[in-house]
């Protein structure tokens, strides 16, 4: 099977030209099929603030009505998804924008309301892993915004960790993938305000003593959550680290 890398990296760094230019050095370094997904929240604040709509947010998640979906769309998969496209083809890399709407490549249903009324929030139900599998045969580096749709005429803002996870799980069938989560830390820290602390391996077993001794707590949770779920589906591998680190995996945590 020949290897394919997923990597997602959060908005910060993909909304500023020096550590964008910096990650798409490193990016473009990786030997091998690759996907890129990326996320653009503080974009997506900043230009809903300059347009009057406010942001509302619960537990660090997103409330997408109606104007919010609009932004998020304008955000997502414009601006923040083709200033990648363009600066990856600038890098020689043949690179292609997709929403999930996009060859009807990643399929959700509309969260249901249970405490909280997320609005137009997407939960994957399914992935067209042959469609991103032939594209990526064809040469074609796929750079995944953090939106799906309905199948009935919405798109829905969907956790660009779950975009990651969700596509890294449906293209296991083809490829060898190795999943790579990018946040701001070198890896999971035993001690939060010690950036060396990195733990380097967790297994499932580990992941909950670490939570039940609050040392994984938070929006880390979550992100644990999915390597898990993600090697469960077959993804040989997933790590987490900083996107400096990318190229050398050895420097993060791995999820084994």
């Amino acid at each position: 099977m020949e290897k394919l890398t997923v990597i997602k990296v959060g908005g910060k760094i993909v909304e500023e030209t020096d550590s964008l230019n910096e990650l798409l050095k490193r990016f473009s370094s990786i030997e091998g099929h690759k996907v890129l997904v990326h996320g653009g929240g503080r974009s997506a604040t900043a230009i809903a603030s300059k347009l009057g709509i406010e942001s509302k947010m619960v537990n660090g998640r997103r409330i997408t009505d109606e104007d919010m979906l609009k932004v998020v769309t304008m955000v997502y998969g414009g601006l923040v998804n083709k200033n990648i496209v363009a600066s990856l083809q600038a890098s020689g890399i043949n690179a292609l924008g997709l929403t999930g709407a996009d060859m009807n490549i990643m399929l959700s249903d509309k969260r249901p309301v249970k405490d909280i009324d997320y609005g137009f929030v997407g939960d994957v139900k399914s992935v067209n892993a042959a469609l991103i599998a032939d594209l990526i045969a064809k040469g074609v580096v796929p750079v995944l915004a953090p939106l799906t749709h309905d199948g009935k005429g919405s798109l829905l803002n969907t956790n660009a960790d779950t975009i990651a996870g969700e596509a890294a799980k449906a293209l296991a069938s083809y490829f060898d993938v190795t999943l790579v989560y990018c946040f701001e830390k070198n890896g999971v820290l035993s001690d939060e305000n010690n950036d060396d602390s990195v733990i380097s391996e967790i297994t499932k077993e580990y992941f909950s003593k670490l939570v039940e001794d609050k040392i994984v707590q938070g929006g880390m949770i979550p992100k644990l959550e999915n390597a898990f779920q993600a090697i469960d589906a077959g993804v040989k591998k997933v790590v987490i680290t900083q996107a400096a680190n990318i190229g050398d995996f050895s420097l993060g945590t791995k999820c084994i």
